[in-house]
């Protein structure tokens, strides 16, 4: 059970720390000052919406996250969610190994051979399955847990871990909402698809509690250490390389590198969130549907996104706070159904 929970705590910490998160930029444009509070109620709202969504699919044995939303939004929004979701990890899916092949160029590896890797890897990948990605979670996200709270624990250390907690001064709070329903949309897709494979309740509260608090102690520790940094984040694309400007280039190197995993952990989610969904229209192995929807994707890396993410990440945010509402009442709703009619 521990074992499995773990597992699970993994993948979860995998679909959320992305590229995005793990550079910083995420945390520093959702949060900033007067936020410790935020980041406390993101980890308990990011409790709940893990606990949720893995009871749903473990008492619906579900294999893909079309159950999931029926439940949660019922069946006239359910295919509006569901072309949602599909647009969502397919546009990300393409952003991410884009993404990929540009941060190897740092490595002065062509942009085309690094794009031509992870889309390789994504479909080596899936050749084991789903078990193939929660396995390669299990060997990445520790390691990048590690290396990041280390890097960030030895920065607040040198600066005297100036760490404030002033419950006067928290009017960031409401950004917890907002934080959270981000992140919605890829979790539905990837625990709706492991509920067939979760066996006892106990995991589902280890990996909920687990990455909701792995998740609360390194967003505040980060949080803290960009405030230290508030004045040179502005001049990075990436904050993470304005705490490593007094570090040796080969902290630089190593944290690239994990980054490059965050994208491919990200980019790993996304295509598990596809092809379970895919699966169920066409008897394919898993290797397969992800190579052709590689296939897919490769020549759409080309196109610039900038306004595609411009359009598409503000309406996300609405219908993202629209069911991680609908995740919240779950259990207090499905309560009330349960109860007998006097």
């Amino acid at each position: 059970m521990w074992l499995s929970g773990l597992k699970w705590m993994f993948l979860i910490i995998g679909t959320i720390i992305g590229a995005g998160y793990a550079s910083g930029r995420e945390l520093w444009e959702f949060f900033g000052s007067e936020s410790g509070l935020a980041i406390v109620l993101f980890a308990i709202l990011f409790f709940i919406c893990c606990y949720v969504l893995m009871t749903i699919s473990h008492q619906n044995r579900t294999e893909h996250y079309m159950p999931v939303l029926r439940k949660l939004m019922g069946k006239r929004l359910t295919g509006v969610y569901d072309y949602m979701i599909i647009l969502y990890l397919f546009s990300t899916t393409i952003i991410m190994i884009a993404g990929g092949g540009a941060t190897l160029e740092v490595l002065h590896i062509p942009y085309w051979y690094g794009v031509s890797i992870i889309s390789m890897l994504l479909v080596l990948l899936f050749v084991w399955g789903i078990s193939g990605m929660t396995s390669m979670n299990a060997v990445i996200i520790p390691v990048l847990i590690v290396f990041l709270v280390g890097t960030l624990f030895v920065f607040q250390w040198t600066t005297g871990f100036e760490i404030t907690f002033d419950l006067t001064a928290q009017h960031n709070w409401p950004t917890a909402f907002t934080f959270t329903a981000l992140n919605i949309l890829p979790l539905v897709a990837v625990l709706a698809a492991i509920g067939k494979k979760i066996r006892h309740p106990g995991e589902i509260w280890i990996a909920s509690f687990g990455s909701a608090l792995v998740m609360g102690v390194i967003s505040f520790l980060y949080n803290e250490s960009l405030l230290i940094v508030a004045h040179e984040v502005m001049l990075y694309e990436i904050p993470l390389f304005a705490i490593l400007k007094h570090y040796p280039y080969f902290m630089v190197l190593v944290m690239s590198g994990l980054l490059w995993a965050a994208i491919y952990t990200t980019a790993a989610s996304g295509m598990l969130g596809l092809c379970t969904r895919f699966r169920e229209y066409v008897s394919l192995p898993f290797w397969l549907i992800a190579l052709v929807l590689t296939a897919l994707m490769i020549p759409l890396t080309t196109i610039g996104f900038s306004t595609l993410i411009a359009i598409l990440y503000p309406l996300y945010g609405l219908l993202n706070l629209y069911i991680l509402a609908a995740i919240l009442l779950y259990p207090i709703l499905h309560r009330f159904d349960e109860r007998p009619v006097p």
